[in-house]
């Protein structure tokens, strides 16, 4: 068997910073793998960025703007048909239309919305006020939009992988802003080292996780937040009230696909006190940290 080389490329997409290493047998196969991967995520970027008025999800949003109706095709579709998973699975908790609240959240203004900005804004949040039979999406209630925030990252490791698997990658990993997929493990068969970090000591780690295979997707409210009077407000929001979550600091979930440790790890903010208990029934590894301290989940080690 020919020896592998060691390769590792950073670049940023999707608004965070993002990296790939694996294992090729020369540079001129890491280059093309490399490619092609890096070139399908800034094709999901500019498929479905909210930045962009040129995206597919603008165009949708457009339409959701003046209440009417879009025929998506099959990747939208199946993103489409997972949202609708997670927002039954959730008890409404994984809502794909609540993105509109930033509207009133702006993190960087350091200001909470008032009750009445909040309230006009649930009137145009909720899953089951548009109407989904594939391929067509109709938005019944004007003003509506939807967001893949919480969804189209983790897809893209997920697809990125299987890039990997494609271009002849055996081993290596997937990183896009802390959202990472195991290719397979290092070439002399040990397990790639992923950090999880703590919610509230900067440089601090809860613990290092060994994987040869699999997914890890974190939610914490140490991404963006706002501190104000000594209270923090997170930017996880709940999709019923408007406002941020207060018991959950930080889920860390692991599954087969990045898309699903992702969506698991927000739903486990989202339930708040019953986050836990959710977890555990959900069967996945886990951690989480609440915001006093306390530690818990399959994956806390005495």
């Amino acid at each position: 068997m020919a020896h592998l080389q060691y390769f590792h490329y950073d670049f940023k997409a999707m608004g965070s910073p993002c990296s790939l290493q694996f294992y090729a047998a020369n540079q001129k196969k890491a280059k093309h793998a490399a490619k092609i991967i890096m070139n399908d995520i800034y094709r999901l970027e500019a498929k479905y960025s909210r930045y962009r008025t040129d995206s597919f999800l603008s165009t949708i949003n457009d339409k959701a703007t003046v209440g009417g109706a879009i025929d998506v095709d099959d990747e939208t579709a199946g993103l489409l048909d997972y949202a609708a998973t997670c927002y039954h699975q959730s008890d409404g908790l994984f809502d794909i239309t609540s993105g509109i609240l930033r509207r009133g959240w702006d993190f960087k203004s350091n200001i909470v919305p008032s009750n009445e900005t909040i309230q006009l804004l649930l009137e145009k949040i909720g899953w089951h006020k548009l109407s989904w039979r594939r391929p067509r999406l109709t938005f019944p209630v004007p003003g509506m939009e939807i967001d893949f925030g919480g969804v189209v990252k983790e897809y893209a490791v997920d697809r990125a992988a299987s890039l990997c698997w494609e271009a002849g990658i055996r081993h290596g990993i997937v990183n896009l802003g802390g959202d990472v997929k195991i290719i397979g493990p290092h070439d002399d068969g040990s397990p790639w080292k992923i950090a999880i970090k703590h919610p509230r000591l900067a440089s601090g780690l809860l613990t290092t996780l060994s994987l040869h295979s699999g997914a890890v997707a974190s939610s914490g409210d140490y991404e963006r937040c706002i501190i104000l009077n000594g209270v923090r407000y997170s930017h996880v929001l709940n999709p019923k009230t408007g406002w941020p979550v207060n018991y959950m600091a930080a889920v860390s979930v692991i599954g087969e696909f990045c898309v699903v440790a992702g969506s698991a790890s927000t739903i486990g903010m989202l339930k708040e006190e019953q986050g836990t208990d959710w977890l555990k029934e959900l069967g996945l590894p886990h951690l989480w940290v609440n915001v006093y301290g306390e530690v818990g989940g399959s994956l806390v080690t005495e």
